[in-house]
């Protein structure tokens, strides 16, 4: 089972983190530095997967990861689980993530995490792999952003038509005016006759 997905940059910045396991806040923060102090030491030309830190659960746990120009792809995971399906997992992620946004980098994941968010939800749901066939996972991207434009299409639309419907009211008043011929019925208004003033005195 994934324990844990982080993606952080070459400074230990993370960019990206979902945990499977419950883990406060500040113990989350904690695996991610332990985590980037173990990976960024390795050499490049070493395996990708070394037993997990402390933190992570120790022997039990293994990580295993990839680094790609600015950044980590790291998965923690228990015994159960494969390296080498693993490291294919990692390269359905990043690949899926490349063709979704053109050469994903580090900023993608910054300004778009919902959608990343989203991707990896499509190959992963608690800790259990889902879909490893990239074709069907960008078909069902590709499903939701086009539901996502029809929305904002339709929210386009609504607030085309309040405006619309804002700009039209004076017209709509003057003519309610018009039609109400109000000199007219000023003519037409009879008032009471006054008490004559003759009989004041001052």
């Amino acid at each position: 089972m994934i324990k844990a997905i982080l993606v952080f940059n070459n400074h230990g910045k993370p960019r990206m983190s979902r945990f499977y396991q419950y883990y406060p806040e500040d113990m989350q923060q904690q695996i991610v530095r332990e985590t980037f102090h173990l990976v960024s030491k390795r050499d490049d030309n070493v395996c990708n997967f070394l037993e997990g830190g402390t933190l992570i659960g120790g022997s039990d746990f293994k990580i295993i990861y990839r680094h790609y120009a600015t950044l980590y792809f790291v998965f923690c995971v228990d015994s159960s689980e494969s390296e080498l399906g693993i490291l294919d997992l990692i390269q359905v992620f990043v690949e899926t993530l490349d063709k979704c946004f053109e050469n994903v980098c580090e900023l993608d994941l910054i300004f778009h995490v919902d959608k990343v968010h989203y991707i990896l939800a499509e190959l992963v749901m608690g800790g259990m792999v889902l879909e490893t066939n990239m074709t069907e996972i960008i078909t069902r991207i590709e499903e939701q952003n086009k539901l996502e434009k029809s929305e904002k299409k339709r929210d386009l639309l609504v607030g085309e038509l309040y405006v619309a419907g804002i700009a039209a009211a004076p017209a709509r008043a003057m003519s309610a005016m018009k039609d109400m011929n109000i000199p007219q019925k000023i003519k037409d208004m009879k008032l009471p006759d006054l008490p004559s003033i003759g009989n004041l005195k001052f």
